[in-house]
């Protein structure tokens, strides 16, 4: 077996026998990686906390022929605001869901990582409601499926745009409209979101328009992924 070290963010984790987990980390140079980390549930395991989800590490693996190896782990950044949030850590969570649905084995991305890690940083430094949808429209746009936000997706009309449709992959204006209807304040949240405006609305306290750019985003990211997000219907009942 081969040797070799990455980093990367903890996706979710499940036990394997007395002592065991098997981790799924979405890794830097090796896109998403199946491994074990032996005897981690042990009290006396020296990197069991630190293969938590959410947790970012630098990682040593044994290449296995179907699930890698655990041999090291080195926290980076455990982002403790998030784990002390149920809220938080939930909303999180869905974003970590996202990636492991989005995520093929073994392909890297290094761009998906660098977003997610700033994302759970924002996350964990300002609680924002904001920060999981925008996350959900960025990461689209990044696997090529950006929704049009700019001109109706039917006709090409620049004015008037008052529905988003997700079957048609964006905006429509009053003649073409079909699907959910659009305040003109979640049309401007959703442009600036995908036009490079996202750290200015960051800073602004959350409106009726974040709640609908929510909504749309997650709609959006489920119809890709072709199922509903397991923590979305969570944290709707929690």
């Amino acid at each position: 077996m081969s040797l070799y070290r990455d980093e990367g963010v903890v996706l979710r984790t499940w036990k394997l026998g007395e002592a065991d987990r098997i981790v799924v980390i979405f890794t830097k140079g090796h896109g998403k990686v199946r491994a074990v980390a032996k005897g981690v549930r042990k009290t006396r395991s020296k990197f069991g906390a630190r293969l938590e989800p959410t947790s970012h590490v630098a990682l040593q693996f044994y290449e296995g022929r179907e699930l890698d190896i655990v041999t090291q782990a080195e926290s980076i950044d455990q982002y403790p605001a998030l784990r002390e949030d149920f809220d938080r850590l939930g909303r999180a969570v869905t974003m970590l869901e996202a990636v492991d649905q989005l995520a093929q084995d073994r392909e890297p991305n290094p761009a998906v990582l660098r977003m997610l890690v700033g994302a759970l940083a924002t996350l964990a430094a300002d609680d924002s409601p904001l920060v999981v949808p925008a996350f959900f429209l960025k990461l689209l746009a990044l696997e090529g499926f950006r929704p049009e936000v700019d001109t109706c997706v039917a006709c090409g009309a620049e004015v008037d745009l008052v529905a988003f449709d997700i079957d048609s992959g964006g905006v429509l204006c009053r003649a073409c409209r079909r699907g959910q209807a659009l305040t003109p304040d979640a049309l401007a949240l959703l442009q600036r979101v995908l036009g490079g405006g996202l750290a200015a609305a960051l800073r602004e306290p959350p409106s009726a328009a974040t709640h609908d750019v929510d909504v749309l985003a997650t709609r959006a990211m489920e119809h890709h992924l072709e199922r509903r997000l397991r923590s979305v219907s969570v944290m709707d009942h929690a």
